[in-house]
């Protein structure tokens, strides 16, 4: 089976106070082997990125509408006039919260559900691809 890479790299805010954000690059990441989840990866003051994983429906709801609980939650608003997303991400060793460009989400999540549509994901779970191996063993 065909398995998908659906990457975009962009300048996420690392948003310090209302009146203050920093740029930050980071890579959005979103494999077909691995259906139901969206991963990014940001650099902040480190040599080491910083990894998030989380299901992509909440991105795709959080472009739209507050989406998420606990550790995750994505919400649309404007910043200086412009349509971005913003990610609230809380774990053991801190919190961000993150502001992109909504345009740029949008066209990459679009791309991820071209490559596997919502509601297919379990069928690219693999399961025949893994039973297909253990079977020609």
């Amino acid at each position: 089976m065909h398995h998908t890479v659906v990457e975009r790299e962009l300048e996420l805010r690392l948003v310090l106070s209302p009146e203050r954000s920093i740029p930050v690059p980071a890579r959005l990441t979103y494999r077909s082997a691995d259906p139901y989840a969206v991963h990014v990866g940001f650099h902040v003051n480190s040599e080491c990125p910083v990894h998030w994983t989380f299901a992509r429906d909440l991105l795709v709801e959080g472009v739209f509408r507050p989406s998420g609980h606990g550790d995750v939650r994505v919400w649309p608003t404007k910043s200086e006039g412009r349509s971005v997303v913003l990610m609230a991400l809380s774990s053991p060793d801190g919190d961000a919260l993150l502001e992109a460009p909504t345009a740029q989400v949008s066209a990459w999540l679009e791309r991820t559900l071209r490559a596997v549509p919502p509601g297919t994901e379990g069928a690219r779970l693999g399961i025949d691809d893994a039973l297909d191996q253990l079977l020609a063993q």
